[in-house]
C-alpha cells in the first residue's frame, strides 16, 4: 500500500510549545546539514557491464545464492532497539509483509529481527549495585553485517535502446515503489550530469542504466508513471534525473525522513544500519563515475545503493507514524516533487575564495574575466573547473593582475596556468580595458534582511523578537528530536521577523510564513511562537 494513502492518514501532530523565556541559542546556520551519504560525497556513477544481466529479474533465484555475509546478523543492538525507551516502538529488521518472489529478491528474507532486548547498554539487567556484569551473563554487541553483494548478483548495465525497452516493460510489470539513485562525476567532469542511474522495484529486480549510451530514459518514465519513488537526499539527484527524462509523481526521501525522525546520523549507510541492522560499504563514493567500463565492484556498490531503500521506507513510515510526524513527512515529500534544482546564482564568480580581499571594482572585473576563462576551458574539456585551476590560483592571479605571459608565469607556479599563460594575460587585459561604467560592484545588495549581528543596533525590538522566537523554536526542536532548520529555515524566520505583516497576529504571521515557502506543518508550529515573541519581546 502506498504511503501516500493509508500510513499518512495519521494527522495528529505534536502540540507547539508554550513559548517561554530562555537564553540565546546558537544560530541554526552554525549547524550545517550532514552529508546525504554518511560522510561520503555524492560524486557520480558506476557502470559496465557484465552482459549477464539475467541476474536482475529473469533468472531463478536459486542460481544466485545469497552471499553468506548477507545472512542474519548476530544478536546486536539496532537503532530500533536503542530507541525502545523513547516510546517509538520496535520492529524486526525486515519490512513487514515483504516477500521474495522468484528472481526479484527483496532483501527482507535475508534480514531477521536484529535487536536483542530493551537494555540500551546491551547487557542483562538486574545489577542494582552497579558492579561489573559477570562474563557468563555478558552479551557482546556484534558489529553490523556489511552488505557486500546484491541479493540477486551483479546487474549488467543497460546500454542500448532495445534493452532499455525490455527493462521498461519489466519495471512496468513490477509492483510497489521504485527505489532510484544516480551517480555523478563531481570533481572530475563539468556539470552535474548523471553517469549511472540505478533503479529497483519488487517483481522486476535491480537495473543499472548508462545515460551516456542511453541519454533518454523516457521509456522508464512511461513505464513507472504514477509510481512512488524512493530516494536518499532527493535534491542531490532530482536535477540530473530530470536531464535524462525522469521525474517523480510522488516520492519518499529517506534522508529527509531520517531528519524528521530524529536520527543522529542521516547518511544512507547510517540509516540502513539504524533501521535494518546492516552496513553499506562506502569505499567507491568519490571515484570518477564517468569511467568506462566501470569495474564490477563499482557496479556492486551502485546496486547496493537501491537494494534496501524499500525496506528502509517501510521501517521509517512506522517510525514517523509512531512519533506523530508522518504528516510532516508527507508535506515535505510532496513539495520535493516540484523541485527542479537549486537557483542559479547571480555572478557565480563571486563565490571564489579570496573574493573579499579584492577591494576595488577593477580587481573584481579581473577576477570575473579569469573565472569565465577557466569556466570556458572546463566546459570545452568536460572537466571540473577546479581541475583547470583551483580558486586560490585565479584569486591570486586577480590580485597580481599580470598583463603579459612572463608576468603570469612569475605570478603563478600552477602547471595549467604556466602552460598557457597568454590566455590568462588576455583576460586580465580585457578587464583593465573596461570603462568604469562596466565594472562590477565589489558586492551585491542583499535581497534579505541584514546579518543578525547588526540587528541590535539597527532594530533592537526586531533583535529581541528574533531571539525569543529562535529560543522557543529551538526548544520545540529539541523536545521533538528534529533539527531546528527543519522546523523552520533560518532565512524564513529572519525575513518574517525583519519585515513582519502590518498588524502581526497569529493568522497574518501564518500567512507570511506560507508565502515564504514554509510548509503548512511548519507554519502551524512557528506562527504561535512568533505571535508570542511579537507580543512579549522587549528590546534589551
Amino acid at each position: 500500500m502506498s504511503y501516500l494513502t493509508d500510513p499518512f492518514a495519521v494527522p495528529e501532530q505534536p502540540t507547539p510549545p508554550a513559548p517561554r523565556d530562555r537564553g540565546t541559542t546558537a544560530d541554526p546556520d552554525d549547524h550545517p546539514r550532514e552529508d546525504d551519504r554518511d560522510d561520503r560525497p555524492r560524486e557520480g556513477a558506476r557502470q559496465d557491464g557484465s552482459p549477464d544481466d539475467h541476474a536482475r529479474g529473469t533468472a531463478d533465484a536459486d542460481e544466485h545464492p545469497r552471499d553468506p555475509r548477507r545472512q542474519t546478523p548476530p544478536a546486536r543492538e539496532t537503532g530500533r532497539a536503542r530507541r525502545s525507551d523513547t516510546g517509538v516502538g520496535e520492529r524486526g529488521a525486515h519490512a513487514p509483509g515483504a516477500s521474495v518472489g522468484p528472481a526479484t529478491g527483496s532483501t527482507a528474507d535475508a534480514h531477521t529481527d536484529a535487536h536483542t532486548d530493551d537494555h540500551s547498554d546491551g547487557h542483562a539487567d538486574g545489577h542494582a549495585d552497579g558492579g561489573s556484569v559477570p562474563a557468563a551473563e555478558e552479551q557482546e554487541v556484534a558489529p553490523p553485517v556489511v552488505l557486500t553483494r546484491p541479493a540477486e548478483g551483479v546487474p549488467g548495465v543497460v546500454e542500448d535502446e532495445h534493452r532499455l525497452l525490455e527493462v521498461a516493460d519489466a519495471l512496468a510489470a513490477g509492483h510497489g515503489p521504485l527505489a532510484i539513485d544516480a551517480e555523478r562525476a563531481s570533481g572530475y567532469r563539468y556539470g552535474q550530469r548523471a553517469y549511472l542511474v540505478q533503479v529497483r522495484r519488487e517483481g522486476a529486480g535491480t537495473w543499472l542504466f548508462d545515460p551516456m549510451a542511453c541519454p533518454d530514459l523516457e521509456p522508464v518514465q512511461r513505464a513507472t508513471r504514477g509510481v512512488e519513488w524512493i530516494l536518499h537526499a532527493a535534491t542531490q539527484d532530482l536535477g540530473c534525473l530530470r536531464e535524462v527524462g525522469l521525474s517523480p509523481d510522488a516520492l519518499f526521501d529517506t534522508e529527509l525522513g531520517a531528519r524528521l525522525a530524529g536520527l543522529p546520523r542521516v547518511g544512507l549507510a547510517a540509516v540502513v544500519e539504524h533501521y535494518l541492522g546492516f552496513s553499506l560499504a562506502k569505499e567507491h563514493s568519490a571515484v570518477d563515475w564517468s569511467t568506462r567500463p566501470l569495474p564490477e565492484d563499482w557496479l556492486i556498490y551502485a546496486a547496493l545503493d537501491v537494494e534496501c531503500l524499500a525496506e528502509v521506507r517501510e521501517a521509517m513510515i512506522e517510525d514517523l507514524t509512531a512519533q506523530g510526524k508522518i504528516e510532516w513527512a508527507r508535506q515535505e515529500f510532496e513539495a520535493l516533487t516540484s523541485f527542479t534544482g537549486h537557483p542559479v546564482r547571480t555572478d557565480p564568480w563571486r563565490r571564489v575564495s579570496g573574493m573579499r580581499r579584492l577591494r576595488t571594482p577593477r580587481a573584481a572585473a579581473i577576477l570575473r574575466e579569469l573565472w569565465y576563462v577557466r569556466d570556458d576551458l572546463a566546459r570545452d574539456r568536460d572537466t571540473a573547473p577546479g581541475r583547470i585551476a583551483p580558486d586560490a590560483v585565479i584569486g591570486a592571479l586577480a590580485g597580481a593582475a599580470p598583463t603579459t605571459s612572463a608576468e603570469v608565469t612569475a605570478a603563478s607556479s600552477h602547471r595549467a596556468v604556466r602552460r598557457h599563460p597568454e590566455i590568462w594575460a588576455r583576460a586580465v587585459r580585457r578587464a583593465l580595458d573596461l570603462p568604469e561604467s562596466e565594472l562590477p560592484p565589489t558586492s551585491l545588495p542583499s535581497s534579505g534582511p541584514p546579518a543578525p549581528r547588526s540587528w541590535a543596533d539597527r532594530d533592537p525590538l526586531a533583535a529581541a523578537r528574533l531571539t525569543r522566537a529562535k529560543d522557543d523554536l529551538a526548544r520545540f526542536a529539541e523536545e521533538h528530536r528534529i533539527p531546528l532548520e527543519n522546523v523552520l529555515t533560518p532565512d524564513t524566520l529572519r525575513r518574517v521577523v525583519w519585515n513582519p505583516p502590518a498588524d502581526p497576529d497569529e493568522a497574518s504571521l501564518h500567512a507570511a510564513l506560507r508565502e515564504l515557502g514554509a510548509r503548512p506543518w511548519q507554519a502551524d508550529i512557528a506562527a504561535p511562537v512568533l505571535d508570542h515573541a511579537f507580543a512579549t519581546a522587549e528590546p534589551a
